[in-house]
């Protein structure tokens, strides 16, 4: 199956291609935070993510310290799966990761990728589940709420920050990207963050975001407190009822910050999205026990499956 003949060279994502890839996303119901559009374009610095057409469906691409590339699982238009596409694409796929010298290595939900594996040809491609990965999926009601005991805790931090402070929460407008910016470099100070090596991708990626804010489709929110930043969120639509929480930061010398901005935008965000995904932890401690204290709805677990031979 020649290249030439089935599939379009892969392209780097870019602004322009924000219809072709919301058209196979946003109907499959996809969860996984790499597949917003957003992150798409934010993190290529990092991620090197491209796309192609193969078999009438999108395969989206990142580059891989290991394996070369990963290829995340196709979609067809409409976000459809048919096992013959997908068959038909993978086999696509591992000729083209063949003439790289590079084992075809995939990724995509642990469980979608268990219950397929016969049907679409991964009897013998060994599978690797990737637990720093796994994404934290909220029911939006939930974070917007706060109800029951099991958010006891959240709702007096938040009461207690609606009580303590004179503050003003709105949605996140370009005229507020200014001081966000400026907040966010006090904060790494205050941490003494600017070394570390997450959060200058972080900050490359977010300044891209605002960078392109109106093209990227993206919506967040801002609290000021005495008139001055003390939290700011936003993120972008993952799947059509799946909204990607992509950044937040608080002050944490103002108490119960980080429980008002998660809250807020969470009630802010429209009904449409029953789901919130504020993205994996990368295995670091005290953030994966701060993403378990908001009770997920589910810890969207991810596999690398990679064929056996190149």
């Amino acid at each position: 199956m020649a290249m030439t003949e089935d599939m379009e060279e892969f392209k780097d994502f870019g602004l322009e291609d924000r219809e072709i890839a919301e058209r196979f996303i946003l109907p499959s119901g996809a969860q996984d935070c790499d597949l917003s559009f957003a992150n798409l374009c934010s993190w290529h610095f990092l991620t090197g993510s491209s796309y192609a057409i193969v078999e009438g469906m999108l395969v989206v691409r990142f580059a891989h310290a290991r394996w070369g590339h990963v290829y995340f699982l196709p979609l067809g238009e409409g976000g459809q799966r048919e096992a013959e596409a997908v068959r038909k694409t993978l086999a696509a796929l591992k000729e083209t990761a063949a003439r790289q010298g590079e084992r075809l290595c995939l990724r995509g939900e642990t469980e979608e990728i268990e219950r397929h594996r016969g049907e679409w040809g991964l009897a013998d491609f060994q599978c690797t589940e990737e637990r720093d990965l796994a994404d934290y999926i909220y029911r939006r009601q939930d974070l917007a709420e706060l109800k029951g005991k099991h958010y006891q805790a959240k709702r007096n931090h938040v009461n207690k920050f609606r009580r303590e402070y004179d503050f003003e929460y709105k949605e996140l407008e370009k005229s507020d990207i200014e001081d966000c910016l400026a907040f966010e470099a006090s904060w790494c100070q205050r941490h003494q963050f600017e070394e570390d090596e997450n959060i200058r991708n972080e900050r490359e990626a977010m300044r891209h975001a605002f960078a392109h804010w109106e093209a990227l489709g993206l919506r967040g929110g801002v609290i000021r407190v005495a008139g001055e930043v003390a939290a700011f969120t936003f993120g972008a639509p993952i799947g059509r009822n799946t909204f990607g929480v992509h950044f937040e930061k608080a002050d944490i010398h103002v108490d119960g910050s980080y429980s008002a901005i998660n809250q807020f935008f969470a009630a802010s965000l429209p009904e449409e999205f029953l789901h919130v995904n504020r993205e994996e932890d990368l295995g670091i401690p005290g953030l994966r026990q701060a993403k378990l204290s908001y009770n997920p709805e589910k810890v969207l677990m991810k596999t690398e499956a990679v064929s056996p031979s190149v």
